[in-house]
């Protein structure tokens, strides 16, 4: 039996193709993907209605009108609504959203609901995505980061107060020369396309991040990163940035002092100058809050800086001096150690578990090492999260703990339901849907609920045609 898949190819600046691929052959022809095609071919999707097991991505909608989304996906792409630009990159959002990966699996979710949810007849293949964010810098994805960091900031998303930051390496299998990294002590070094995220490490949510080449240093990442940081939060103070040693370098601490709206503390590596330092410490110096565990504080000059001196916290665990256990801290400001050491510090563990939770939908694998369309598709998975976290809120437990990947393997990629067309709104049906009394709250009567916050109700991608749902 032959096999016949058609696939859809945009080329900014270039009448779009459509490939017929064979077994045997492939040719091509002309396509049609100007504003009027488009709205065509949504018009007849809608009129012949939907059935299928996708239609959970739908729910996302709502929280995009929220966002203000489709204004943010506009922005970045510079085009009005009619243009297919914007459409591939809510496609983008919402591959992210389900955790799809590969080709084959990409293919999979036509005629199931998806295609439509992205305002589009078809789904777009990869070179149209991939020629899509190549036309488009690291600035334009930055200030992306940007616009939906101060929305999030509105939503009350970043407390701002404790900052986590950390690097997120990803192997690479590029034939590409570059410099090879260790990802811990025991492992071979090998190419990696290096990421650094920032979190906010009350709300466990990410502010932003930025993405670099293998060659790049945390020294040279870090000014960058917080800059981003600090155009997002509304600062009062200086909040407390959190870092793992790998940030204790004289360019870091020095940029913080002079240039940043920040503080950093740090752990020192317990090297043989540290150890030396610390055994000078006497007894009597150390505050005892509890037992088994004593704090210090002390100025410290890190060699070759120009804008110490810094402040060293140093905590002691244990009751006996012969089983002292010492840690010691490096901070930029003179802050009270018991509250940074033993309260604020932990949170820093939240980065890791943010890494391990919503990696899966974009940020744990390097398709390629062209720097602009990695910034751009990591951003639109930055997207996916923030959509992602308060659908996740809106729906309860146990969705509101489950991971990314668990969550789009059996919620939003896995809800039956149809699509149907009602005078000038889209009903969605779902049927035996989990928690459908809390979500019957939250999404029937969507349009009323989203005009009493303010939201404008109509979709602006589903060429204004509101959206309600039902459970059955």
């Amino acid at each position: 039996m032959a096999f016949k898949k058609k696939l859809h190819l945009y080329q900014p600046g270039k009448a779009p193709v459509e490939i017929k691929t064979h077994r045997t052959k492939q040719k091509e022809r002309l396509e049609r993907c100007d504003g009027q095609s488009i709205e065509r071919g949504v018009r007849q999707l809608l009129a012949n209605k939907i059935c299928g097991n996708m239609v959970g991505a739908w729910l996302l909608i709502p929280e995009y009108l929220r966002l203000g989304v489709w204004d943010l996906l506009k922005s970045w792409s510079g085009m009005p609504d009619e243009r297919i630009e914007t459409r591939l990159a809510l496609q983008l959002i919402n591959e992210s959203a389900l955790c799809l990966k590969g080709v084959r699996h990409k293919r999979t979710v036509s005629q199931k609901g998806f295609e439509l949810a992205n305002g589009l007849p078809f789904i777009a293949t990869d070179a149209s995505i991939h020629h899509l964010l190549d036309s488009h810098c690291v600035l334009d994805a930055q200030r992306l980061q940007v616009g939906l960091g101060k929305i999030r900031q509105t939503f009350g998303h970043f407390e701002g107060s404790l900052i986590a930051i950390d690097p997120h390496r990803i192997k690479s299998y590029s034939k590409r020369q570059m410099i090879r990294r260790q990802k811990d002590r025991h492992s071979k070094p090998c190419k990696m396309a290096q990421t650094f995220f920032c979190l906010d490490a009350k709300t466990e949510q990410p502010v932003c991040f930025t993405t670099a080449s293998s060659a790049r240093t945390v020294s040279k990442a870090t000014p960058e990163l917080l800059v981003l940081a600090g155009e997002i939060l509304k600062v009062n103070g200086r909040p407390l940035v959190m870092a793992d040693n790998e940030h204790y370098t004289v360019e870091v601490f020095d940029w913080i002092r002079s240039e940043s709206c920040f503080d950093i503390l740090v752990p020192m590596p317990y090297n043989k100058s540290v150890r030396k330092a610390m055994s000078k410490i006497s007894s009597d110096e150390f505050t005892r809050h509890w037992a088994g565990y004593a704090t210090t504080k002390q100025p410290y000059e890190m060699t070759g800086s120009s804008q110490g001196p810094f402040y060293q916290l140093i905590q002691r665990r244990g009751e006996r001096k012969g089983e002292y256990d010492f840690k010691s801290f490096l901070c930029t400001a003179d802050r009270d150690e018991v509250e940074d050491l033993s309260e604020n510090f932990p949170d820093r563990w939240h980065i890791e578990e943010f890494f391990k939770n919503y990696q899966a939908i974009g940020w744990d694998r390097a398709g390629t090492m062209n720097v602009n369309i990695r910034y751009g598709k990591m951003t639109m998975a930055l997207i996916a999260q923030a959509a992602g976290y308060m659908l996740r809120q809106r729906v309860g437990s146990p969705f509101d703990q489950w991971d990314a990947k668990h969550m789009a393997r059996n919620f939003t990629g896995a809800l039956e339901g149809d699509i149907r067309v009602k005078n000038d709104t889209i009903i969605v049906t779902y049927y035996n849907a989990p928690n459908s009394e809390r979500m019957r709250a939250h999404y029937e009567g969507l349009p009323d609920k989203l005009a009493e916050e303010g939201v404008c109700p109509s979709v602006p991608w589903l060429y204004n045609f509101k959206l309600d749902f039902r459970f059955k």
